[in-house]
């Protein structure tokens, strides 16, 4: 007897590999470098934050809340002082992180049989988000070894039923974060099939990393360079507090006939079961605007670590930005190279998990202590695996 329908059947599938790893784990791990899951205590700021933005005001704090407007003003003024092209209030929509910005943006513009682009290696749910939408996914590898946007394979993967592009920027795995001619050459491509296909083929800006980069780099967002854009963030990663689910959807001003989307993403967001935040959190989005992650420390847990690997005979890239590191594996089958460490108490996400076969991550959110006691254990893994 089937309990199940198709469609969840179907997202089941293409979560398998990331449920089934994620279920096996112990409870406790002695050096975790799994996820973004923070090792410390949050910062006083931050929970001084959501203490004031608590305390109730008048009697509709806790009210039903959307688009809380001051949440919204922050947001968009922020926005436009960072990246110099105008975001309008009415078009910021608050969300619960990403995971909710997404659907909420797909299931807006994407008609069951739409086709939506992303890039290889992902994020762990881009696959499930599209395919819950009903349209379907289209893979596009990333450069060997540099994980650039292939542009040629871009063009090509866009067909007439193409409906959006997601680019993520700094890259989760890799760093990597897109240049801004590579990104005006991803609108030339977007541009003309857009105008191929008579419809707007959109470009969906994953930019959950983009106050995390490194070495003193200015981050360009691709949604200054093509008009038919969503910017899509969470404070989950700049404040380590992935369990406060906040974020939002911003279109920039230069988005054509963004008036008409406005109606749509309100009920799109309704509809996938109410996906905006807390109205605690969103009472705490202008204070938190101002916060930002300690670059210094993760830049030097960056530095300490892809060092060490470097020293080891690791093939290490070092990040641009995210809190990530990726890993080339001594063994070709990544996930026996990383039973070598778990073996060490030292845990690390494989490639085969995140569609980066012979390669593993690293999460730079483990704490200063776990890469001490963890860089003996990178040592000894390397060892073992050239022995066999």
């Amino acid at each position: 007897m089937e309990v199940v329908s198709t469609q969840v059947g179907a997202i089941a599938d293409s979560l398998r590999s990331f449920a089934d790893f994620s279920l096996s784990l112990p409870e406790d791990i002695p050096c975790d470098f799994l996820f973004g899951n923070p090792h410390e205590v949050a910062s006083r700021a931050y929970v001084e934050t959501l203490q004031r933005a608590a305390e109730p005001v008048d009697a509709m704090h806790y009210a039903y809340t959307m688009n809380l407007p001051a949440a919204a003003e922050a947001v968009a003024a922020g926005l436009t002082e960072r990246f110099g092209t105008a975001f309008d209030p009415q078009d910021v929509c608050l969300t619960n992180g990403n995971f909710a910005g997404l659907s909420v943006v797909l299931r807006t513009v994407c008609d069951p049989g739409d086709e939506v682009v992303y890039l290889s290696p992902p994020w762990f749910f881009y696959e499930s988000l599209i395919l819950s939408v009903g349209a379907a996914p289209v893979r596009v590898l990333a450069t060997a070894d540099t994980y650039d946007l292939d542009l040629d394979a871009i063009a090509a993967a866009i067909g007439p039923r193409t409906r959006a592009v997601i680019v993520n920027s700094p890259h989760n795995p890799s760093g990597r974060i897109y240049p801004p001619e590579v990104l005006d050459a991803l609108a030339r491509v977007l541009t003309e099939a857009s105008d191929r296909n008579g419809r707007p083929v959109f470009l969906v800006s994953d930019e959950a990393y983009n106050r995390i980069v490194f070495d003193g780099r200015t981050f360009p967002t691709p949604v200054t360079r093509y008009p038919y854009s969503f910017l899509l963030y969470t404070y989950a990663k700049t404040l380590l507090a992935p369990g406060s689910r906040l974020g939002y959807i911003a279109m920039p001003s230069t988005m054509p006939e963004r008036e008409a989307l406005r109606l749509p993403l309100l009920v799109a967001q309704i509809s996938t079961g109410w996906a905006y935040p807390i109205s605690l959190l969103q009472h705490a989005v202008p204070e938190l605007e101002r916060l930002g992650p300690d670059i210094d420390a993760l830049e030097r847990r960056r530095d300490t670590l892809v060092g060490a690997l470097r020293h080891q005979g690791y093939d290490a890239m070092l990040p641009e930005g995210t809190f990530y590191v990726l890993v080339t594996s001594p063994l070709a089958d990544d996930e026996a190279f990383c039973d070598l460490l778990v073996k060490r108490g030292v845990y690390v996400l494989p490639g085969a998990v995140f569609e980066a076969p012979g390669r593993f991550r690293i999460s730079l959110t483990a704490n200063d202590e776990m890469v001490e006691r963890a860089t003996p254990a990178f040592a000894e893994a390397i060892d073992e695996a050239a022995s066999r």
